[in-house]
């Protein structure tokens, strides 16, 4: 009997959206944030939008952070997510913008604030 290749899933991306390539909305990005809301589940949902939510019950988790803990592709994850926004079953949010560059003047200064009271001291 062979082995299965470790990290590989038992089952394909492509099963595991219900055949559909792209998501019903399109500014899901890798780094969007995904919740979980507070809307009871609906019956019969399917095992990989369960994962999804499971994997979300600890608390917000970019797209891309979603798809490595459920071993699937971003793209697939981003189809998961849509479809559970859509039922409100999840809230999904830009991503957080790179923080803005610090000013090295203002950096300065603090550091020679800081050297003035240790020798004040």
């Amino acid at each position: 009997m062979t082995r299965r290749p470790a990290g590989r899933p038992l089952v394909p991306a492509y099963l595991s959206t219900g055949g559909v390539a792209r998501p019903s909305r399109p500014h899901l990005e890798r780094l969007s944030v995904l919740a979980r809301s507070e809307e009871p589940l609906p019956v019969g949902l399917p095992a990989a939008e369960l994962a999804l939510l499971d994997t979300l019950a600890g608390g917000s988790l970019a797209v891309v952070e979603a798809a490595a803990l459920l071993r699937l592709p971003v793209s697939a994850v981003r189809v998961l997510a849509a479809d559970l926004v859509d039922r409100d079953l999840v809230l999904a949010r830009a991503p957080i913008p790179p923080a803005e560059r610090f000013d090295p003047d203002l950096l300065k200064r603090v550091a020679d604030g800081l050297r003035a009271l240790k020798h004040h001291t």
